[in-house]
């Protein structure tokens, strides 16, 4: 079974993991403390961020793909709101691995575990804005 995939809710969303990016690092919100945190100075060069940028589009688009195959096949099998299916899963999919895979590679590298909040917050805000575009456009 191959889960039926809104492409258009998929594009969304990898867009809108740019916009939370945006607005959760920039200094008046979380970056100042982030920066400093993970003890990163902020560069000049805006050339040096196009790399990061377009693997973020990549990998953005990978998550939302993924989330949004595993909210058709978890709405599928549970039935009731697609909306919830998605947000549930997305929730599950978050703890199981996201967030559990920061804490463990954070412990291991000796990060702040102030670090290692902020930064799994932030997985979680953006997976819940892609559960909600997801969950809004619905199934392919």
């Amino acid at each position: 079974m191959v889960p039926d995939i809104n492409i258009w809710a998929v594009v969304v969303a990898t867009l809108s993991t740019l916009v939370v990016g945006s607005v959760w690092y920039t200094p008046k919100v979380f970056g100042t403390l982030w920066m400093r945190l993970a003890h990163v100075s902020p560069g000049g060069d805006s050339a040096s961020a196009v790399r990061p940028i377009l693997l973020t589009v990549v990998v953005s688009f990978v998550t939302a793909w993924v989330l949004a195959g595993c909210a058709a096949i978890a709405h599928s099998f549970y039935g009731g709101s697609f909306v919830t299916s998605a947000f549930v899963t997305g929730v599950i999919l978050w703890a199981g691995f996201t967030a559990a895979r920061f804490v463990t590679h954070d412990a291991f590298e000796g990060r702040p575990a102030a670090l290692t909040l902020l930064n799994i917050a932030h997985e979680l805000v953006t997976v819940l804005v892609m559960c909600l575009v997801i969950g809004l456009f619905g199934i392919g």
